[in-house]
């Protein structure tokens, strides 16, 4: 595996962009200033407390919820102050897999793969199987798989298949809710290199939302922390385990040897 940056963000072309952002419930305040920005051909990862907006910030960033206050830029477009068309061709270059894979019930895998390249390109009939083939080979799923129904398949399987359909468009980002949760350690591992190997081998930048200590450990290159409405910790695994928090270091306890701790990077 190369060597990787925790701060690369700072140093490379920034495709996200998160400025001051505020988010509300009522008299609730979620967010309150929260900024970061994400380099070209990154993989960070978002933690924080139950509570502190790491979903709804996902889904502020790709459009899907207004914020109170704030810039959101993908690909240097505003997703909230461009014209609609803008937001629509931004999002064809990008991805998002929701937590639990939100696959059409009833379509095939095939056809859920095929459903973006349908809707938004004008892909020839006669190609579109060799493109959701490919895909789903980049997912690491075998041909045979197309054919069968969401419902036929595992949970790690359909994560796979969601991240298929991510890839149709050659998205440059792409966003992950909790892409490992509820899989066995075996099968997160697996889906770990996936998605590690999307970021070293494509160059898609990489925005999830994760409570995995292996994924955080193992794979990921920066990561963000959540708290009180802002960012508390931002930079490589092992920096952020440095971080005099009270709970930055009770969401790390359970590694406590020095073994354990990544190297710099």
């Amino acid at each position: 595996m190369r060597e990787r940056s925790g701060r690369a963000a700072d140093a490379g072309e920034s495709v996200v962009e998160v400025e001051r952002v505020v988010t509300r419930f009522g008299a609730q305040t979620v967010h309150d200033g929260v900024s970061f920005a994400l380099a070209r051909g990154t993989l960070t990862a978002l933690i924080g407390a139950s509570g502190t907006g790491k979903s709804v910030l996902l889904r502020e960033i790709i459009g899907l919820v207004r914020p109170d206050g704030g810039r959101v830029r993908v690909l240097g477009t505003d997703m909230w102050s461009a014209l609609a068309a803008e937001v629509a061709a931004v999002r064809r270059r990008f991805g998002m897999m929701f937590q639990d894979g939100a696959l059409f019930s009833s379509l095939t895998v095939a056809q859920n793969v095929a459903v973006p390249l349908i809707e938004h390109t004008r892909t020839p009939a006669e190609l579109l199987a060799p493109l959701v083939a490919l895909r789903l080979a980049q997912a690491g799923l075998a041909p045979e798989v197309g054919a069968k129904m969401p419902s036929e398949l595992s949970g790690g399987m359909r994560k796979r298949a969601a991240i298929a359909r991510a890839l149709a468009l050659e998205p440059e980002v792409l966003f992950l809710d909790e892409p490992t949760s509820g899989l066995d350690p075996a099968t997160a591992r697996a889906f770990d290199a996936l998605v590690r190997s999307l970021v070293d081998d494509l160059g898609i930048t990489v925005l999830l939302v994760t409570h995995d200590l292996d994924t955080l450990l193992t794979v990921v290159d920066r990561l963000i922390v959540l708290a009180e409405g802002g960012v508390r910790a931002d930079g490589s695994v092992a920096e952020v385990m440095q971080t005099d928090d009270a709970w930055i270091r009770a969401y790390f306890a359970v590694r406590t040897m020095a073994a354990d701790v990544p190297r710099a990077r």
